[in-house]
Order: C-alpha cells, then structure tokens, then sequence
C-alpha cells in the first residue's frame, strides 16, 4: 500500500482511545486514525460513568486526551456512524474499522414491578449525575425530593458510587465536577436511608475494597450490616482464602459489624443473601419483596422461598452493563457482545475482513479502566497483523478530506473544539470555587466547541 493505512475507531472511551494510542505508537505500518464518538465529548465512561467525587480516577482523562495530540490522530465528535455517516460510507473511507462503542445499557431484573414509576436503572441515574447530554436535567429532581427510603441492587462498584452519591452530605459533593442542577437536586433530597441488596454474601461481591471502605466514612451517614453477612459456607471460605481482595472486603464488613448504630441524619443498610423478587406499588413504588438465598458449593445464590417486604420509595438497578446491536454488524444477543476471534469480528463463513472490535462489546463488562488497554492492544495486533498479510479486503481508504466533505453541513466536534469545551467547564467551575463544572446540553456542548 503506498499511503498510510487509514483506520477508523468508533467510540472515544478509554477502550478506543488505547486501541488509537496502540496504532499511533508503532511503527510497522503507517497510519492514520479517526476517533469517532456520537458525543460532542471524548472519554466515555470515564466522563459518564467514574463517580465525580472520585477525582483521581476521573483525572485519567488527562492522559487519554494527550492521544489526541499523537500525529495523525483527530477526533470527530457529535457524529453518528449510520446516521451522519452511513455504513457504506464508513466502508467507503476506511481500511479498517475499530467498534469500541461500549455496553452502556443496563441489565434487568426481570421481575413483577420493574416498570413502576420509581423503578430505574443505575445506568441512568449515573448518567443524570455526571452530566450526560442524553439526560433530562430534571429527570430525578423530584424523585429526590419525595424519596426517603432507596434500595439499591446490586453489589459491584457501581452500586457503591449510586449509594454514597446518595447518602453523602451537601459539603462532601461540593468540590465535584457534578452539573450544578444535581448540586442542587441532591441538596434539596428527601433521602434518609439507602438499601444496598445483593443476592449473595460479602465473599461473592464485586467491588473493590477502597470504594467499599469509603461508605463506612461518611460524615453524616451511619453504616449498619442488616443481615446475610455470614462467611462460614464453603465456597466464601475458599473465595476468602484465595484472593486476597475479597478477603480485605470481608474484613471490612466484618468491621462494619462490630459497629454501634450511629445517630446520623443518613443510614446506609447493606443486606446480603437477599434476592429481589417482586417491586410493589399502586403505579409508583412502594415495597420491595426480598427472598432469603443460601449460598451453595459453587458460589451460587439458591432461594429459601423465605421472603420480608422492604418500604422503599426508589429502586435502582445496577447488576450490569449491556451491550447493544449495531445495524449490518453480527451481535451475540444471548452475551450482549460482537462476537469475535481475539477482536476480529466474525460473520458466519468466519472473520469479517476489516472488521474489529475492542472494549466491553467485544468481551462485555468486565474489568477496570486499565483493562481496556491490554484488550486493545491485542485488536490492533491482530488488525496491522492482518493489513501486513494483505488481509483487510479493498476498501476505499479515502483521505481525511473527503470525511469532512461527507459531514459538510454538520457540526462536528474536533479535538479543539473539546479543548474549548475544557476551557468553559474550568471557567463555569471557577465561578463556583470548584477546578471544573460539567456542561450537560448538548446545544451547551456544541456551543463552547465553536
């Protein structure tokens, strides 16, 4: 070939990001790289899903930004691919094609009452929170503001960022980077107690121990172990005994249950071996119906057929991620993935010449922001191994010239236009005394990239 391979990625998360970091840093094959989200921002889930009190993590986003200054790297946001670019003219323009567009819907419980005004996902609620242009600012505002009793389900990380955002204290928030009508919803909250329910024990959860210890020291928000925290079956006693994480997060509920129940204004109840049956109400809900589980050999949550009924007023969902189908792409729907050979996309007579896929939709939700990049750089292996074998088929290859032709008439979001962005969310968090405010409309958004 005698010009640079031209590549495409779609979707500008961490997963994306080292996947055009991972193209950009070799040499073996010249090339050029399109970083295309259908956001007006980059980062994806380090942006819409990392927590923003937990500003370390959110400050990775500095480093994926610095891939955009790598030579023959640019990003164009605000532009959907089979929509502002069709699939024929993706095909039309680009060598190789790179889907690392996430898992970004939730998965259900599947259970009576789950459509009860009330009733929603964590994926939207952390959405709503940090700030997604996709969000209605006032989807929760009242919501909020008439709960006062929460269950929130599910035992990953994700369920512990949904119930310390919930049972923090106006002055624990400030310093974020949150949008300021969620300052403000969350100031005016109703919420005294937050559920947190899983179905199995401690030594079968998913978080991590430093995100766990940290609902234990809220200012104003006592902590108490309401039931199902026994380690004593066999497979917590392994679980325990050979991972050294999951013992510190048994340790750490073990502290939590030598703790005296505290006067605070919030408390935060944690119920393990408690199994979500049935969400009641008359049209909003109202009572959640919990079955007791004993946990078995291989870890699995099994019911008793015992059940209580637990006032709440809100039920979040957070137990997973899901992936979605793209138009003209093969999608494993039973997994919520692309299927795929070490990223190369399959079809029925095998993998898809110029066809890849990194990230959650290749192998689900799974892993930590740092996994993404291993995974990444095992796709681009397998795309330059392939360019190099004369493997991609005959696509186009079209210049940089004619995308932005294609895309004429449409405002697309250029790495300078998110440095502009940057520079007006830090202006809009100056005002406030805080390092950054997020900017959430979409028309905001597009506004300060121009």
């Amino acid at each position: 070939m005698d010009r640079p391979l031209r590549v495409a990625i779609v979707g500008a998360g961490p997963s994306g990001l080292y996947a055009a970091d991972a193209l950009a840093s070799q040499d073996d094959v010249p090339v050029t790289v399109d970083v295309i989200d259908r956001l007006p921002t980059p980062f994806g889930l380090v942006r819409y899903g990392v927590a923003p009190d937990h500003l370390s993590i959110r400050s990775v986003r500095d480093k994926l930004d610095a891939i955009f200054d790598r030579p023959g790297v640019r990003f164009l946001g605000n532009v959907e691919v089979g929509t502002d670019l069709t699939w024929a003219q993706m095909e039309q323009f680009y060598d190789a094609i790179i889907l690392a567009y996430g898992a970004s819907r939730d998965r259900e419980l599947q259970i009576p009452g789950e459509d009860l005004e009330g009733s929603i996902a964590a994926t939207d609620f952390v959405n709503w929170y940090t700030g997604h242009p996709d969000m209605d600012p006032d989807e929760f505002t009242d919501l909020l503001a008439r709960a006062r009793s929460v269950a929130v389900i599910g035992v990953g990380n994700v369920a512990v960022d949904v119930t310390r955002v919930l049972s923090k204290s106006p002055g624990e928030i400030e310093h974020t980077d949150m949008p300021q009508h969620v300052f403000d919803a969350l100031r005016a909250s109703s919420v005294r107690e937050v559920h947190l329910i899983g179905r199995r024990g401690p030594a079968q959860a998913n978080w991590t121990t430093k995100e766990l210890r940290e609902l234990g020291e809220l200012s104003e928000c006592g902590i108490v172990v309401d039931g199902g925290a026994e380690v004593d079956d066999p497979a917590s006693a392994s679980a325990i005994a050979s991972d050294k994480a999951t013992a510190r997060n048994v340790a750490v509920i073990a502290e939590w249950l030598e703790r005296s129940v505290a006067d605070q204004p919030r408390m935060i109840h944690v119920h393990f071996r408690s199994r979500p049956v049935e969400i009641r109400g008359d049209g909003r809900v109202q009572e959640l119906v919990l079955e007791r589980t004993i946990i078995d050999a291989e870890g699995r949550a099994t019911g008793t057929g015992e059940t209580s009924t637990l006032p709440v007023d809100v039920v979040i969902r957070s137990v997973g991620y899901r992936g979605l189908p793209l138009d003209d792409v093969p999608f494993d729907g039973s997994r919520h993935v692309i299927p795929n050979d070490e990223g190369r996309v399959l079809g029925d007579g095998g993998p898809i010449p110029g066809l890849y896929v990194t990230g959650w939709i290749k192998r689900g939700p799974s892993g930590i922001i740092g996994t993404n990049k291993k995974c990444a750089v095992q796709t681009v292996s397998g795309l330059l191994a392939d360019a190099q074998a004369g493997l991609l088929g005959a696509a186009g290859g079209a210049t940089a010239a004619a995308v932005d032709a294609a895309l004429t008439g449409w405002q697309v979001v250029d790495h300078d236009g998110w440095r502009r962005i940057d520079e007006a969310e830090r202006a809009l968090g100056a005002r406030a005394g805080r390092d950054r405010t997020t900017v959430h409309t979409r028309e905001d958004l597009l506004a300060a990239s121009r």
